[in-house]
């Protein structure tokens, strides 16, 4: 497998252009701006939203580019990673959409065009959501097998302070869920240590945008959750709340809201736990994702039991939900 990551680029630079179009700097502009685009509506708006817009694009255009031809292998590799990012932000899209198995053939073709760039940090990047996206499917062990692979061959060293905490805190959580307590607190303690280091002055790449203080506590939150600190899971979920700015990431701000419900509901809190799924609910209002649908249908199974017993909150709540998972995906 080593090998594999090590003769990636070459055999990249040795394949055959299957076009005369030039490709340059004007290309990697217009596939980055794109990728932008479609990263940050679908933090707003959720990866149901404009998917399949950017999956044509893609088609019709990233292909066409990556069989171009290109005037120095520094305008390859930039393309490349360009391409890995466009096809990756798809991946994520579809992630969310839950259309689990091509979100996993997107990031499959990601990972392969960023090991073909060299772009190691990228690399680390793509297979931390494959882990992601892993732990959410209850496979554990790949996801730990996943987490430790985007942080192995100079992936996390060669990476910049934010997304070291990214992959780190993804390990952490892996490490949580498949009952490694002390090595997940480690991995915790370390993310929070590297977002520190991150400073304003720091030449990141725009992958990373995203990740800010609001999302290190509700990765933070949900690796306490799966060591059964349900305690310090709250207060984490209340600080990502608190952090986040809601217009910006409405999408991630309504399942903050729903995992945080459930916890407060397992605490025994019913009446918290409806109030804040009322405020979840509301950050659901213009998205389109399937993980929030999953807030949805969690609240109606916790709910449930409480149906009709006459409780005006959770009448309401369990109402509201229904409504949400009625609508069209």
């Amino acid at each position: 497998q080593d090998s594999w990551w090590d003769e990636a680029p070459h055999r990249a630079r040795t394949r055959s252009a299957g076009a005369t179009h030039a490709v340059g700097e004007t290309e990697v502009r217009a596939v980055r701006e794109m990728t932008e685009f479609f990263a940050r509506r679908d933090q707003r708006h959720g990866g149901v939203d404009g998917r399949t817009a950017l999956c044509q694009y893609i088609v019709d255009d990233v292909a066409r580019y990556v069989g171009g031809s290109f005037g120095s292998e520094r305008a390859r590799r930039s393309l490349y990673s360009a391409a890995s990012e466009a096809v990756y932000v798809a991946g994520w899209m579809s992630f969310d959409a839950s259309q689990h198995e091509l979100a996993r053939r997107y990031f499959s073709l990601s990972l392969k065009l960023a090991a073909e760039a060299d772009d190691i940090p990228l690399t680390g990047h793509i297979l931390r959501a494959m882990a992601h996206q892993a732990i959410d499917l209850g496979h554990f062990k790949a996801g730990l097998e996943l987490a430790n692979s985007s942080v192995e061959r100079e992936r996390y060293t060669h990476s910049t302070s934010r997304e070291r905490a990214l992959i780190g805190i993804v390990r952490a959580r892996a490490l949580a869920v498949n009952g490694q307590k002390r090595q997940a607190v480690a991995a915790i303690n370390q993310a929070e240590s590297d977002l520190d280091r991150a400073a304003p002055g720091d030449e990141e790449p725009q992958r990373i945008w995203f990740f800010q203080e609001a999302s290190l506590a509700h990765e933070t939150a949900r690796a306490l959750w799966a060591l059964g600190d349900l305690d310090g899971a709250l207060r984490h979920f209340h600080d990502s709340v608190r952090y986040r700015r809601a217009d910006a990431f409405s999408r991630t701000h309504a399942v903050t809201l729903g995992y945080m419900g459930t916890v407060q509901a397992r605490q025994g809190n019913l009446e918290a736990a409806c109030h804040t799924w009322t405020l979840a609910l509301d950050a659901m209002d213009g998205v389109q994702s399937g993980r929030t649908r999953e807030a949805a249908t969690t609240m109606r199974a916790v709910l449930s039991p409480f149906r009709n017993r006459g409780i005006s909150p959770v009448s309401e709540v369990d109402a509201r939900a229904r409504i949400v998972l009625q609508q069209v995906p």
